[in-house]
């Protein structure tokens, strides 16, 4: 908590959505963009300065490689969304145009294991409409000589709609527009999720300001705490906060012409940044689950990793120097590292909106969407996103994501 709280205005909504940032807050403008709904929406986030959240320390990039179609369909509509956001936001001209700095996501690889997924799954994206492009090691260093391409096999890039996105923006007016359409956000937090007397239902929940609000449905959008949210109510959700830091970096000699999101062979990933500058990332060796409380860098992790592979796979990295550095959490599904969306099949009014494992901010606009339809009508009328709905958890069926960075 930030250090104050805000009652509720009312003593019972029609949704409580958990967390407001990136999901809470797209579920939020979807149900008020939804004709058919006409219910109270309240919004509760533990800290609205969202300084802390995930949403504030993402790369902001979407890419439509990824191994599921339906992964790759959810970042078409990212795509089509930003571009053209005013017209989804109902042709307000305060909301500004927004586009893509499409410099693509450059895989690497150096094993031919990890060459033939990467056949895979570009099988898969051309089918669902996606531009990808396989390039030989010889084709990578015609077209960006910057490379160290001597340990690469192949790799897979696509220049469509693929890149860096203005997500905080996004979240700013989805924030803004929707309550000016009535949806109430609070400064509190959810400290009891309380089931009706049968246990078939969320009755309500209790705020750490001690109010007991009634609801009709509830989300977790509680992004890397989805599961002590879940634990309220009795629910266990695979999901844990796992640490990703982040560096931006200035280069002594800057690259003649951008930089796609790089993924290497070893995890880490660096971007272009405009002016001269770069943002990479990854994380150690050990990828433990940490508490979501815990920002704290790992000195070493830059010294004796990152920089050292960057240096490598592109050798003008060797001078280089951190601007500014921050660590932030993903919330990892450990099942599948696929979303977990929908409701629960006992308690059938508790939604979850989780596990998104680094791709939540591309996956945004579609899953709110789809969320404020799962509320409205029981069903989906645009994307089925029925595969990732909790069922395939308790079935021990997952639908694994191999395109996880």
């Amino acid at each position: 908590m930030a250090g104050r709280t805000e009652a509720p205005q009312r003593a019972a909504y029609d949704v409580v959505i958990v967390g407001g940032a990136i999901m809470g807050a797209s579920t939020a403008w979807f149900l008020t963009d939804t004709p058919d709904f006409n219910g109270r929406v309240l919004v509760v986030e533990r800290d609205t300065s969202y300084s802390a959240c995930s949403t504030a320390h993402t790369n902001s990039c979407m890419r439509q490689q990824f191994s599921t179609e339906l992964n790759v369909r959810i970042s078409q509509f990212a795509a089509d969304f930003v571009k053209n956001i005013r017209r989804y936001m109902g042709g307000d001209e305060r909301i500004p145009t927004l586009g893509i700095r499409s410099f693509g996501y450059m895989y690497l690889a150096d094993t031919e294991a990890f060459a033939e997924v990467l056949r895979r799954n570009q099988q898969v994206q051309l089918a669902a409409g996606a531009a990808t492009q396989l390039m030989s090691a010889e084709e990578i260093k015609a077209a960006y000589p910057f490379y160290n391409v001597d340990d690469i096999l192949l790799g897979s890039i696509n220049l469509v709609d693929e890149g860096y996105w203005d997500g905080a923006a996004v979240f700013d007016w989805w924030r803004r527009q929707s309550r000016e359409r009535g949806v109430e956000y609070i400064e509190n937090e959810v400290v009891a999720v309380n089931r009706n007397a049968a246990g078939t239902k969320v009755e309500s929940v209790t705020l750490t300001s001690g109010e007991v609000i009634a609801c009709g449905q509830l989300v977790n959008a509680s992004g890397p705490r989805a599961a002590l949210t879940a634990r309220m109510a009795g629910i266990e959700v695979p999901v844990e906060p796992r640490k990703r830091y982040s560096w931006v970096f200035k280069a002594e000699r800057p690259l003649d012409r951008d930089l796609p999101l790089t993924i290497d062979p070893s995890g880490v990933h660096v971007r272009e940044n405009g002016g001269g500058t770069y943002q990479c990332g990854g994380h150690g060796a050990e990828d433990p689950a940490v508490d979501p409380a815990d920002f704290t860098m790992d000195p070493s992790l830059w010294q004796d990793h990152v920089w050292p592979v960057l240096a490598t796979r592109i050798p003008q990295f060797e001078a280089i120097k951190v601007t500014a550095e921050w660590a932030g959490h993903y919330a990892m599904n450990t099942f599948d590292h696929n979303a977990i969306t929908g409701p629960h099949p006992e308690l059938g009014n508790f939604i979850f909106l989780n596990g998104f494992s680094g791709h939540g901010l591309q996956q945004s606009p579609a899953m709110g969407r789809g969320t404020a339809e799962w509320l409205t009508y029981g069903g989906y009328r645009t994307l089925d996103l029925t595969p990732f709905h909790y069922d395939r958890i308790l079935a021990g069926t997952p639908i694994v994501e191999r395109a996880v960075i």
